[in-house]
């Protein structure tokens, strides 16, 4: 399976560059389902968020249509997918949710942080 990079993601995401879409839709294409590393997923919802302005409504539905998807594969799809809805619900960042999903995922609980909001994820504790 072939990986993309955040580039490439937003490209597919934004379909704003006329030059760079065709070219990556083309790779994806070719090569779905691609994979989709986690720094990808933070890095993209930076720039869609920072630089693009994109609110948190289009942000859900963009991230919970791209784990739906079967064009891609995230490096881990259940931590994701449950990091999308669990921000739906929180005060607490998509950042927060995915680092508190991961810990999950992978046994390391509790997280503990000093972000109020993150503090209070399931699964997190106020440091």
């Amino acid at each position: 399976m072939a990986a993309i990079d955040t580039n490439l993601f937003v490209r597919l995401l934004t379909q704003d560059n006329p030059a760079l879409v065709p070219k990556a839709e083309a790779y994806l294409l070719a090569h779905a389902p691609v994979w989709i590393p986690i720094p990808v997923v933070v890095e993209t919802h930076h720039v869609l968020t920072k630089l693009y302005g994109w609110g948190k409504p289009a942000m859900l539905a963009t991230l919970r249509a791209a784990t739906n998807s079967r064009q891609f594969t995230f490096q881990d799809q259940a931590a994701v997918a449950a990091a999308v809805e669990l921000w739906s619900k929180a005060k607490a960042g998509f950042v927060d949710c995915l680092n508190i999903e991961l810990a999950k995922a992978n046994g390391q609980e509790p997280m503990a942080t000093f972000d109020r909001d993150a503090a209070k994820l399931p699964g997190a504790v106020r440091a």
